[in-house]
Order: structure tokens, then C-alpha cells, then sequence
């Protein structure tokens, strides 16, 4: 049970921002810029995957769930990689780029403090420009805060799949404000 009253029927994230718009708008506008919009050299696939592994290594159920079928829904390997990701990201059958992001967002996820010069150096190695720095920290930073609002408040998570599949077909299809907007009514 969540630690506050949330006047409406929704779990996690979701439930928080339909109860209080005025801080929900800004949380969700910057999840769409970082995870969907942007002039990022990443794929929204991949970073939905950051987003993924870091509220995986923040054991947050709700937004690894949700974030896992948000990549899922736009990476090739599916749900498969994901999990392969999640369970392994050094041995996952994805770009050395990426695993070097990956080792950078868990770094960002670990401590407050600056990533390492040599996992920026490993990173630079693989081929990561500024942008692929700029973006895999602020995405890591903010889902380190967004797991934190909704494992701090108690919200609920869903455990059934299906629940997860859905919300993915609608923030791939409408994006983090629509799907949202949806929910709520």
C-alpha cells in the first residue's frame, strides 16, 4: 500500500503523476525528451534500455518492468535481449558501445560522484561521442530519481505481464504525456 493517498486506480509512476499534474507534467516531459525525442545518437530502444538496467540495479519494480518492455518493444532482440541485458549486460549480445554505456549509467546509478576516467576512456574506446556521455548520465540520473519517487512513496506494481505490453504499444505509439493522459481516464 502506498504511503500516501493516490486517488485513482493507477500503479507506479503513473498514479503519482495523475495525482499531482503540477509535478507530474515536468517528470514526464523530461522522460519524453531523454527516452524519445532529442537529438540523441541513440536509439529510443536503446536508451529505454538504460533506463531498464538502471531501475533494474535500483530495484524498482515498476519502472524496470515498464522500461524493460519499453526497449523490448523497440529493439530487435525483444524481451529476450532485455533479460539477456539485465541478467548480464558484459556478456548480452549487444554493441561494445553500448555495454560501455551501460558500465557508465551503472556508475551514475552507484554513487554520486563523477564516472570514472577510465570507464569514460573504455567508453570513448568503443566509439562514444560527448552525446552518448550526455545523454547516458542524465538518463541514469533521472531514473535514479524517478525510482526513487515511486519506490519511496510505495507505489504498486503490477505483476502481471500483460499490464506492462500494453503500456509499452502506448508510449511507443503516443509517447510519455499521451499514454499517460490515457491512463488517467
Amino acid at each position: 500500500m502506498a504511503h500516501i493517498a493516490i486517488d485513482n486506480d493507477l500503479p507506479g509512476i503513473s498514479g503519482l503523476m495523475a495525482r499531482r499534474p503540477d509535478t507530474g507534467a515536468p517528470l514526464n516531459h523530461l522522460a519524453e525528451t531523454l527516452l524519445r525525442s532529442g537529438d540523441s545518437p541513440m536509439t529510443r530502444g536503446e536508451r529505454e534500455l538504460i533506463a531498464a538496467y538502471v531501475s533494474h540495479l535500483n530495484s524498482t519494480p515498476f519502472c524496470a518492468r515498464s522500461h524493460s518492455a519499453f526497449a523490448a518493444a523497440q529493439l530487435a532482440g525483444g524481451a529476450g535481449l532485455v533479460r539477456a541485458v539485465l541478467d548480464d549486460p558484459a556478456g548480452a549480445p549487444i554493441s561494445s558501445l553500448m555495454k560501455s554505456l551501460l558500465r557508465v549509467a551503472a556508475e551514475v546509478q552507484a554513487q554520486a560522484r563523477p564516472v570514472s576516467d577510465e570507464t569514460v576512456r573504455a567508453a570513448r574506446a568503443e566509439g562514444a561521442t560527448d552525446d552518448h556521455l550526455h545523454d547516458t548520465v542524465l538518463i541514469a540520473a533521472a531514473f535514479c530519481m524517478y525510482n526513487r519517487y515511486v519506490s519511496g512513496l510505495a507505489t504498486d506494481a503490477p505483476s502481471d505481464p500483460a499490464f506492462y505490453e500494453v503500456a509499452a504499444d502506448m508510449i511507443v505509439q503516443h509517447g510519455y504525456g499521451a499514454a499517460t493522459a490515457a491512463l488517467a481516464h
